[in-house]
């Protein structure tokens, strides 16, 4: 693509993100008398594997939108931008969210276990998280208020609780809804055991309610441990409505790992079930050691089996998954069989479960199992069933973008640049980038050297009368080492570097320091976007 040389003159080459080679600028706006800049942006985090949210529709008022992209919400058309080429940056205070950053979770959870919404989240080194719950993991918002933001883990990860082995362990608020149902339900079961303890039974439940999410916390670290012996990075820990989660930023390698990764958990249930087995012995079962230690027993016990069901999002799933994966050596291969059992899986739990409560096959009599308790158990295994259901479509969307990921390369993706010196007027550098078909601007030093980068947002809060008296070094941002990112970067490894460095554009290099042109994050998500669209 055609890109600025680092003294200042343009030189020729193919700039793939273009189809044409000349800017059009938009009409001029008469609405101001005096040049308006636009204010600093908030960093824009680009997009991670698992953010299925596609751009948002152009802002009213753009009169040149992209044909076959959407803009990103907020920005207007470049002056300098040609019809059918790639849109704009994000305005001022956008925020790309990450998305899955979709993560692999494994979890732990009083029903479902397994993985998250993605299949081990984002491809080849997004966060994967072993997930004991359905919900898919939160993605950070548009519009965050510009200077230094909080990590997202931060943010959305609840009540920090403390750091085991260095990755902190967050409680979600949705916890404590289920604290309470489990509190409520299992009192009333301990009052009819123990009548004595009358009100005191509903404080002996809560104990019970902290201690197996203990055990489920048990079973994270279980999966977090694995992950760590095997150099993959872990996010962080979070319990929430279903279970936890463990968001593990690479996935593993080989199938082996992959099953190793997955078995740890309900091995680690299994093994605190038949602990609380060996406990209850010692003591005696009507007393209330003896009911707490029953509970976690029973408990443990149903969150290993059901763990260990095979199919996707479920750790048993993941098991499948690596089984498939080491006799075909195909990944996507193991993902679409674990997925597809999946959703066999989720239709069984569906049908089965109700059937199963009514018919007193899980230790209830029958004839209680009618009126509320028939509704309750339906909706427990419509809520089961479509978290099942969810994580095993998103593992093959997930698995789908992790093969087209690879495809978004920095050298493709890059705007050809002219370099202006600091004192040049907009109308001037917009008149050489129409000239040269570049569609981005880099101030530089008199040597050449790249200070900062012109702001698209900015430029198009400048009315086209005003624009010779407005220099563009006062539509410039700064650029700092996380913007310089070079030219050979592609998949995960350009998407890490970005995110390690939120902006709206990044200053793109040759390995020799020689400028590229400029990376625009808004371009960047449309392409994510459109892997995730484009089928295998």
């Amino acid at each position: 693509m055609d890109v600025s040389g680092g003294r200042g003159q343009p030189r020729s080459g193919n700039d793939e993100s273009a189809e044409h080679p000349g800017p059009r600028a938009p009409a001029t706006d008469d609405a101001g008398e005096h040049p308006t800049t636009a204010s600093e942006p908030a960093d824009r985090r680009p997009p991670s594997p698992g953010d299925s949210t596609a751009p948002d529709a152009p802002e009213p008022g753009n009169e040149n939108p992209t044909p076959d992209t959407p803009p990103t919400t907020g920005a207007a058309t470049p002056p300098y931008r040609g019809a059918g080429e790639a849109g704009p940056s994000a305005e001022p205070g956008a925020d790309t969210g990450t998305p899955a950053d979709g993560r692999r979770t494994a979890g732990t959870g009083p029903g479902v276990t397994g993985q998250g919404p993605d299949d081990h989240g984002r491809p080849d080194g997004a966060p994967v998280s072993h997930r004991r719950g359905g919900r898919p993991p939160a993605r950070s918002g548009r519009g965050q208020a510009p200077g230094p933001q909080k990590p997202r883990e931060q943010q959305r990860g609840g009540l920090l609780m403390g750091r085991p082995f260095g990755v902190p362990v967050y409680v979600a608020p949705s916890w404590f809804l289920v604290a309470i149902l489990i509190t409520w339900v299992f009192g009333g079961q301990i009052d009819r055991v123990l009548p004595e303890l009358g009100a005191a039974s509903y404080l002996v439940s809560l104990f019970f309610a902290v201690a197996f999410y203990a055990s489920v916390l048990v079973h994270e670290l279980a999966h977090t441990l694995a992950a760590l012996r095997f150099k993959l990075p872990v996010r962080r820990i979070q319990l929430q409505f279903f279970g936890g989660v463990s968001e593990i930023e690479k996935e593993a390698e080989t199938p082996g790992r992959e099953f190793v990764l997955a078995f740890v958990g309900p091995l680690l249930s299994l093994v605190l079930s038949g602990l609380f087995y060996l406990a209850l012995l010692a003591v005696d079962p009507s007393s209330v050691p003896g009911v707490l230690l029953a509970g976690l027993m029973v408990s443990n016990l149903i969150v290993a089996v059901f763990n260990l069901l095979p199919g996707l999002p479920l750790d048993g799933g993941r098991m499948l998954r690596a089984v498939v994966w080491k006799i075909s050596g195909k990944p996507m291969t193991g993902t679409i069989a674990a997925a597809w059992v999946g959703r066999a899986l989720a239709v069984s739990v569906l049908i089965g479960l109700p059937l199963l409560t009514q018919s007193g096959a899980l230790g209830s009599d029958a004839v209680d199992n009618v009126g509320m308790d028939t509704v309750l158990d339906a909706l427990l295994a419509a809520i089961l069933a479509a978290i099942i259901w969810t994580g095993a479509g998103n593992s093959l969307r997930m698995a789908r973008l992790r093969e087209h990921l690879p495809e978004l390369r920095a050298r493709t993706l890059t705007r050809r640049a002219v370099p202006v010196e600091n004192d040049t007027p907009l109308s001037e550098a917009l008149r050489r980038a129409n000239a040269a078909g570049a569609r981005a601007l880099v101030v530089v030093d008199p040597d050449g050297v790249p200070l900062s980068l012109v702001r698209e947002a900015a430029i198009v809060g400048v009315p086209e009368h005003r624009r010779p008296w407005v220099p563009v070094s006062q539509l410039a941002q700064d650029l700092t080492d996380g913007m310089r990112v070079s030219a050979e970067l592609a998949g995960e490894d350009l998407l890490d570097a970005l995110r390690a460095t939120p902006a709206t554009e990044y200053l793109v290099v040759e390995e020799t320091g020689e400028i590229y042109g400029v990376l625009s994050a808004a371009d960047v998500e449309r392409a994510f976007v459109k892997a995730m669209a484009r089928p295998s």
